[in-house]
Formats: structure tokens, sequence, C-alpha cells
């Protein structure tokens, strides 16, 4: 029996076993086993970190992008209304403009045809005036011309100048010269 092998099998290995354990290797084993333990389970700590930090990340980069889209769609409303606001004060001023030239050119029209008139008026007396000197140039003569004109100065107020105009030089004579027109 010394000789079979399955007995040298079992003396190697209760040697073997003895060996391990007198150099203290299963609680090295052991410690070991509990060092990659406590690892593992520090690194599943540290990834359930960085998950639920991730999904805070998340969480406030969509609420930042919600906030971003709100902030444009009210800057959009706001630039919609102040664009609004300045087309409808440019419709104003540009309304008021239309209205002050329309004032302006109907003042400019009223002032042409109070020109026109005037210059119709004016034109229309120095006509009767040319018709009334022919008219009277053709109707009197020497003798009522000369009564005329002495009334005339009488009614103004010179009869005196001209009472001693006329007895101071007694043979002058006034006599009115009007354009005849045959």
């Amino acid at each position: 029996m010394v000789a079979s092998p399955e007995l040298w099998v079992l003396i190697s290995f209760v040697l073997f076993v003895a060996l391990l354990v007198y150099l203290n290797v299963p609680s090295k084993v052991v410690e070991a086993l509990d060092n990659r333990a406590e690892q593992i389970r520090s690194e599943l700590d540290e990834a359930r970190r960085l998950r639920e930090e991730a999904r805070s990340n998340l969480a406030d980069y969509q609420r930042k992008r919600q906030d971003a889209e709100k902030e444009a769609q009210d800057i959009i409303a706001t630039a919609q209304r102040d664009a609004q606001a300045y087309a409808e004060e440019q419709r104003k001023a540009m309304t008021e403009l239309l209205q002050r030239r329309m004032h302006l050119a109907e003042e400019k029209i009223a002032r042409a045809e109070e020109q026109a008139v005037h210059d119709i008026r004016s034109k229309a007396a120095d006509v009767a005036i040319s018709a009334a000197e022919i008219v009277i140039a053709r109707q009197l003569k020497d003798e009522p011309a000369e009564n005329l004109v002495a009334k005339s100065v009488k009614d103004i107020g010179f009869e005196d100048k001209a009472q001693e105009g006329q007895r101071s030089s007694k043979d002058r004579s006034i006599t009115l010269s009007f354009p005849s027109r045959t």
C-alpha cells in the first residue's frame, strides 16, 4: 500500500494544505477576496453616484433648454410687438407728415387763389380806369374838365392852395390830358 499512487496523492495533498495553512494563505485569499468585493462595491457606488449625477445634469440641461426656448419665444414675441409698434409709429408719422404737406399745399393753393384774385381785380381795376379815362376824355371838354378838377381839389381840402395858385397865375390854366383811343 505504500506504493500505491493514491496514497502519495493523498499525502501530497495533505502536505500542500498544511503548507497553505502554515503560510496563512487562506486568510490572505479571504482578505484579497474581501478587498476585491469592497473595490467592486466602491465601483458600484461610484457608478450609482455618476448615474444620479448624469440624471441630474440631464434634468438641468433639459430645464435650461426649455428655459432657453421660452426665452427665445419671449424675445421673438417682444421683437414682433416692437416691430408692430414701430410700424404703427411710422404709419402715424407718415400720416402726420402727409397731413402737414396737404395742409401746406392747401394753404399754398389758397394763397395762390388769393393772389390770382388780387391780380385779376388789380388788372380789372386798371382796365376799368383805362376805360373810364377813355370815356371821360371823349365826353368831357376842357371847361367841364377844369370844373371837375377844381371840385375834386376842393373835396380833398386843397381848395385854398388851388385858389391861391389860380390867383397868382391867372394866365396858367389846368388842363387834363387823357389818352385818346380812336
